[in-house]
């Protein structure tokens, strides 16, 4: 009876671990439609999303509360192609392990930039990596 005991508590610890490491990655559901033109991205901020034009790398931060603050702030208004270049699905945005940053990547050409939403405005970029 001793072993069945010890047994459980050490599943039940592992378990419990498993799931906690896994409620600090963010998690993203994002539609499976590639021919959409807006994509919204969760962050490890409850209260913050980003949203993406999947034609054109524009961005925008978008905050709710229950307070009636809700807004949208842009990160980045400059097209990242040219309009002829503009196509469903070209950008996307891959959370990393800072919770204020993501790699937006151009599935077209390869081009990635670094994106980074703040509460504070003069803390928000968009840097181009490559």
């Amino acid at each position: 009876m001793r072993k069945i005991f010890i047994s459980l508590i050490v599943v039940l610890t592992t378990a419990t671990a498993s799931y906690s490491q896994d409620q600090t990655t963010p998690m993203s559901i994002v539609s499976p439609d590639s021919e959409v033109v807006y994509r919204l991205f969760s962050t490890r901020n409850k209260w913050t999303y980003i949203k993406l034009n999947t034609r054109n790398g524009q961005m925008w931060q978008v905050q709710y509360s229950l307070e009636e603050n809700n807004r949208e702030d842009s990160l980045c208004l400059i097209a990242l192609v040219s309009k002829e270049e503009e196509k469903n699905g070209r950008f996307f945005l891959y959370p990393t392990q800072n919770i204020y940053n993501f790699i937006l990547l151009d599935q077209i050409d390869g081009r990635v930039w670094q994106v980074q939403w703040s509460i504070e405005e003069k803390s928000r970029m968009v840097i181009r990596i490559n």
